[in-house]
């Protein structure tokens, strides 16, 4: 390929992705004035309560913690070939077991601290790993197992919040106590900073590093290569010796532990339920880290800036209040975005494909 050609190549796909994201842009303006407000003053708010007000940004931080922690997992099964879309159900477990876990562990705080993110990493590995169990020694497929277990998983982690011998806060003197855990003791938190006013947990770096760590992992060992191997031809990966259920079990495994140790990051961080975790703990950040990684097109280093997006529409929802308008509002200009990222990559495999046929046609 030219220098030209390829220079014409990265024109063509900017112009796609510009053009794309323009026309969601657009489109979610005319559904904000066709439900009686102002594009504008939405927009506004919804930097207001992301980025633009004092200490806001800090919120949306805690909240791209969990949603790429999620996303790299996925990426992870995703590189070999699995379609894992239970990450709602192994962050709930991850969680619950991280919750029993801080109850339970004695020792001094950055010890337990670490136990619970370990707890977290195993519960959603367990879960996820009952579907690659399936998946390799039933042949059930793991699209339809990972589903279904999220309901398995939020009735359990109700049941266990119902009693005091698992999660359960045992202070009588609680109202809701059939719906809440105990409260974290300090020592036991993440630490938090505060930087140009706006406070947030060092899981931030902690999550930089990770989804560093992985993409280089992925990219750049042999892990990586055995994984993507397996994922792009099977009976390729068994002529050079790889094994597909081993590489299989291990990006399940390794799927939901990120899964996991995002509902521990959530529990430990302090942005979500204040150091407790209560019914509904998730918050639909499993669903929403799942998009995360299908927007990155499975690229680790696109899950960040991606994630915190996806953060900043959650984050920024809670001022379209002042607004009149409903926050489901920013679910479909979510959507919206969604699309306008994932058309870029068929519009261009379409091309691309019909452009080989051509040149087939002409050598024949």
């Amino acid at each position: 390929m030219s220098a030209r050609t390829a220079q014409g190549r990265v024109v063509e796909v900017v112009a796609l992705y510009a053009g794309c994201g323009l026309a969601a842009l657009v489109i979610s303006g005319l559904i904000v004035e066709a439900v009686g407000a102002d594009w504008s003053t939405v927009g506004g708010a919804l930097l207001d309560g992301s980025v633009r007000k004092p200490g806001r940004w800090g919120g949306t931080i805690g909240v791209t913690v969990p949603l790429a922690m999620v996303a790299i997992g996925t990426i992870i099964s995703t590189k070999v070939g699995l379609v894992n879309i239970g990450q709602e159900g192994q962050l709930l477990v991850g969680a619950a077991f991280a919750t029993f876990a801080s109850t339970r562990i004695p020792g001094p705080g950055p010890i337990v601290l670490v136990a619970i993110l370990l707890a977290g990493i195993v519960g959603g590995a367990i879960w996820s790993g009952l579907a690659g169990g399936l998946r390799y020694w039933r042949k059930v497929p793991e699209v339809l197992t990972t589903l279904l277990l999220v309901s398995v998983a939020s009735n359990l982690v109700g049941y266990g919040l119902k009693k005091p011998w698992l999660l359960l806060d045992s202070e009588a003197k609680r109202g809701n106590r059939n719906l809440v855990s105990e409260q974290l003791p300090a020592d036991t938190r993440m630490p938090r900073i505060t930087l140009f006013g706006n406070d947030f947990a060092i899981s931030a770096f902690l999550a930089i590093a990770v989804v560093l760590l992985i993409g280089w992992m992925l990219n750049r060992t042999l892990w990586g290569y055995r994984l993507t191997v397996v994922g792009h031809n099977r009976r390729v990966a068994r002529r050079f010796g790889i094994s597909e259920s081993v590489q299989g079990m291990v990006a399940m495994l390794a799927s939901g532990g990120f899964a996991g140790l995002a509902g521990a990051l959530m529990l430990t961080g302090g942005d979500f339920a204040n150091y407790r975790m209560v019914s509904g703990f998730s918050v639909s950040i499993g669903w929403v880290g799942l998009l995360v990684a299908l927007v990155a097109n499975n690229r680790a280093l696109a899950v960040i800036p991606m994630a915190f997006v996806f953060a900043s529409l959650r984050t920024g929802s809670g001022f379209l209040a002042s607004t009149g308008i409903e926050r489901r509002v920013t679910d479909v200009v979510q959507g919206l975005i969604v699309l306008a990222l994932l058309l870029p990559p068929a519009i261009m495999f379409i091309r691309e494909r019909r452009r080989a046929l051509a040149a087939a046609g002409s050598r024949v």
